[in-house]
C-alpha cells in the first residue's frame, strides 16, 4: 500500500463523484479509456492492486482468477448480477467478491415500465415516422396500439425488481400475476396472483415482464413452447438478461403475430444482437439503460465502495457474495 491507502484498479470510467471519493480514500488506477479489460489485460493489470472494481463486462472466469496478482484480496462488482464471475475459484483464492444489489431497483422498474407502454403504444415507430417527415396527418386508425388499463401482467421473478414493477403496474389498472421460486408472503403479494408454474402464468399474461436471474433452469426459458402459452398479441418486456429469451423463437413470434410487441434492454451476445429485431416495426429496443440514471449510477459505485471500505478495514462487506 502506498501512505497507507490501499491500491485499487478500476476497470471502467465511472461517474465523476464516484472517482472523486474513490480518489480521497485510495490509491486509484482508473481505466480512463473505458474500454473492456479482456483476461490477459485485466491480469497484467491487477499487478500490486489490494482490490479490484469491475464492471459486468469483465469476466472474471476461473482462469482469469487463477492469475490475478496474489495481492488482490476483494473484487467488488458493479452491477447486481454476478454471472461474470466465478464465485468457486474466487473462494478458492480467498478473494472476497461483493456486488451492487438493491440500488438499481426502481431504475430497472422505470426501464420496464417505459418499455412496456412503448412497446403497446408503438412507441419506436411513431418517433422514427415524425423523424423522417412521414407522417401526414390524423386518422380516426392510425397507428392503432394496445390498451394496457386492465389487462393482466405476468411477473416472472418476484424479487425486488419485480415487485417494484407489479407496484407501478398497480398504477395502470393492471391485474397482477407473477411466477417465482418461492411464494410471497400475503402482506407482499398485495393482491397479486401467484402461479407456482410458469407455464400456468403465461397462459394468462397479456403482458409479460422478465425479471429473473440466469441460472441454468432459466436459460432460454421463453422458448417456442412457451411462447405458443401467451394470449394471442401478448406484449414481451426483458430488463433481465437476454439469455433468458431464446431470440429466435421470439422473432419468429414477432413475425407471424403471436407477439404482438417487444420491449427489450438486454440481448444475449451484447452489445451484439440479432439484428432481425432492428427490421421490425413491432420492437421497442434499448441499449441496457436498466439502471442509467445518475442517481442510479452514482449510488452504484458508492455501494461498491462501501464494500471496499468495510473489506480494508477489516469487516465484512455488506454485499459480499464469496
Amino acid at each position: 500500500m502506498t501512505q497507507g491507502k490501499p491500491q485499487i484498479l478500476i476497470t471502467r470510467a465511472l461517474p465523476s463523484a464516484v472517482l472523486d471519493r474513490a480518489d480521497d480514500d485510495y490509491v486509484t488506477t482508473i481505466n480512463y479509456d473505458d474500454t473492456v479489460f479482456a483476461g490477459n489485460a485485466l491480469v497484467a493489470a491487477s499487478q500490486g492492486m489490494d482490490g479490484l472494481l469491475i464492471s459486468s463486462s469483465e469476466q472474471l472466469t476461473a482462469a482469469v482468477i487463477a492469475e490475478l496478482a496474489d495481492t488482490v484480496g476483494i473484487v467488488a462488482t458493479y452491477s447486481v448480477g454476478y454471472e461474470h464471475i466465478d464465485l468457486v475459484a474466487a473462494t478458492a483464492r480467498g478473494i472476497v467478491v461483493s456486488n451492487t444489489p438493491d440500488v438499481v431497483t426502481d431504475s430497472t422498474a422505470d426501464q420496464a415500465m417505459t418499455l412496456m407502454l412503448g412497446a403497446a403504444r408503438r412507441a419506436a415507430e411513431a418517433d422514427a415516422m415524425v423523424r423522417a417527415g412521414r407522417w401526414v396527418g390524423w386518422t380516426p386508425t392510425h397507428m392503432l396500439g394496445t390498451h394496457i388499463t386492465g389487462k393482466r401482467l405476468g411477473i416472472v421473478g418476484m424479487g425486488r425488481i419485480g415487485q417494484a414493477v407489479a407496484r407501478r403496474a398497480r398504477g395502470f389498472d393492471l391485474k397482477i400475476h407473477y411466477h417465482n421460486r418461492t411464494r410471497l408472503a400475503v402482506a407482499e403479494e398485495a393482491g397479486a396472483v401467484y402461479h407456482a408454474d410458469v407455464d400456468s402464468l403465461l397462459g394468462i399474461s397479456d403482458f409479460l415482464s422478465l425479471h429473473c436471474p440466469v441460472t441454468p433452469e432459466t436459460s432460454r426459458l421463453l422458448n417456442a413452447r412457451r411462447i405458443a402459452l401467451l394470449p394471442d398479441g401478448a406484449v414481451v418486456v426483458n430488463t433481465a438478461r437476454g439469455s433468458i429469451v431464446d431470440d429466435t423463437a421470439l422473432i419468429a413470434a414477432l413475425k407471424s403475430g403471436k407477439v404482438g410487441a417487444a420491449g427489450l434492454d438486454v440481448y444475449d451476445g451484447e452489445p451484439a444482437l440479432n439484428p432481425e429485431y432492428r427490421t421490425l416495426i413491432n420492437t421497442c429496443l434499448a441499449p441496457h439503460l436498466g439502471s442509467a440514471t445518475l442517481e442510479t449510477r452514482n449510488a452504484m459505485g458508492f455501494r461498491a465502495l462501501d464494500n471496499l471500505d468495510a473489506f480494508f478495514a477489516g469487516r465484512d462487506p455488506g454485499d459480499r457474495l464469496a
